[in-house]
């Protein structure tokens, strides 16, 4: 699940401790705030639509996660593991506001099919089927999007799906792709909206929103014009109730044409990857980092730095090849040699200030092994600074006092989880698939801040 910040915000989840009113990290310091220290909770439900100090998820990880222009946070769906041979696939919706959690709607039971209706009518038995490794957004009306991911299709078959939804006054409305899975691209002209075009199905993608509420979407794993389906390098954007493919193939498995680092050129693009990370900045510049597999198909982990704007992809920073480990420099000081190593499913934020921040994944340390990770990175005027956390992997979480920030505190490794920034800036993660206060390695409920 991925993060950007302000009124149209995306967003890239254990002793059954719940929520608690706290007083704020102070700077440069995580506070933990909800949920369990230790790995693999139930969710306390309570009742729909009622907010409740005993109300938290269940540990999840790829759930998706938006802010309303309110400062709520909204969370839908993900997976939770049973089992080491099975997930199960979420279709809740919360929101987090002042403190409590409250279930919003979906069901408290896993692997429901989606109940999708009629085609652009809102109705109250509608919902989307579980998933994971969507995407969300939250409109410039306050309403709620959510696009693909894996999971369960109108028949209730476990699915790559494109389906396009929108939560409004509490109710969803199924917008635009299939209530079926796997189905292909539909790219039309590049550059042209028009009502037919889709992108095919996928997860999980990269994903932003821009200043002007539309929403971007870029490869995944998923399912190409030709019905072939593994890894793409196709850009999209939503805006005005229909899609348009921007950049990229339309086939799977490209690689990346990176051009000259710093340079801005029509034939740069991104090579196909899933679990890249990404950013909008305040001036509606797209960021991506990462993600996986290497230039030839293969599995490789990147740690190239890409941005977007006025038209054109730039390769910013990072390698154009795969596996490199991380160079963390000193901490808290920038260095034009820091680079944090090749990666996956990390969280990520943009703060008001147009920095952006970097927490975790899966990928490579300062020793090459690779691993779940819990440094912070931030990215700001061209370099990269190590903030905290680790330099190695697979690190336990340091919880404290609930409620207290403390500068010992930090979140356990992890990838797959929730992220948000609020409106003064401060960070939010939650949950994943990590390490807990006793060494465990399974999902997470905690919910954290941390104020830059």
């Amino acid at each position: 699940m991925v993060a950007v910040m302000a009124t149209a915000s995306l967003v890239a989840c254990g002793s059954g401790t719940k929520s608690s009113f706290h007083t704020g990290p102070t700077g440069n310091q995580w506070t933990w705030v909800s949920g369990a220290d230790v790995a693999n909770q139930p969710g306390v439900y309570g009742t729909v639509g009622a907010a409740s100090a005993a109300n938290v998820p269940g540990a999840r990880a790829q759930c998706v996660s938006a802010i309303d222009s309110s400062g709520d946070f909204w969370l839908f769906g993900g997976s939770e593991a049973p089992t080491e041979q099975s997930d199960e696939f979420l279709n809740d919706l919360w929101k987090y506001s002042a403190g409590q959690w409250t279930w919003m709607n979906g069901s408290s039971s896993p692997n429901q099919a989606g109940i999708y209706g009629t085609l652009g009518v809102a109705a109250p038995g509608n919902v989307p089927g579980a998933r994971n490794g969507g995407a969300a957004w939250i409109d410039k009306s306050g309403n709620l999007w959510l696009f693909g991911g894996i999971g369960l299709d109108a028949s209730g078959r476990s699915e790559y799906l494109n389906d396009l939804w929108k939560y409004s006054d509490g109710q969803w409305t199924w917008m635009s792709g299939s209530n079926f899975g796997s189905q292909s691209g539909v790219y039309g002209t590049q550059g042209q909206a028009a009502p037919a075009n889709v992108p095919g199905a996928r997860q999980p993608a990269a994903s932003w929103v821009d200043p002007a509420g539309n929403f971007w979407v870029f490869g995944g794993s998923g399912v190409d014009s030709n019905g072939m389906t593994d890894y793409l390098n196709d850009l999209w954007e939503y805006s005005g109730g229909q899609w348009t493919w921007i950049s990229g193939s339309d086939v799977v498995d490209q690689p990346g044409s990176y051009g000259s680092q710093g340079l801005a050129a029509p034939a740069n693009v991104p090579g196909s990857r899933l679990e890249a990370i990404s950013w909008t900045d305040a001036s509606g510049t797209l960021w991506l980092f990462g993600g996986s597999p290497g230039p030839d198909g293969q599995f490789g982990l990147f740690n190239d730095l890409w941005k977007f704007s006025g038209g054109e992809w730039t390769w910013v920073g990072g390698s154009n090849t795969v596996d490199q480990r991380g160079s963390y420099g000193t901490m808290g000081t920038a260095d034009a040699s820091n680079v944090p190593g090749g990666r996956v499913s990390s969280a990520s934020w943009a703060d008001p200030a147009g920095d952006l921040w970097l927490f975790g994944g899966d990928g490579s340390d300062s020793i090459g092994r690779v691993g779940q990770l819990n440094d912070l990175w931030k990215y700001s005027g061209g370099q990269w600074t190590w903030m905290g956390g680790a330099n190695v992997v697979s690190q336990m979480g340091t919880y404290g006092t609930i409620g207290t920030a403390a500068s010992s505190n930090a979140p356990g490794a992890r990838n797959w989880a929730a992220s948000w920034t609020d409106a003064s800036g401060n960070l939010w993660l939650f949950g994943g698939d990590g390490y807990a206060s006793n060494g465990t390695l399974g999902d997470l409920n905690d919910l954290w801040e941390y104020q830059p």
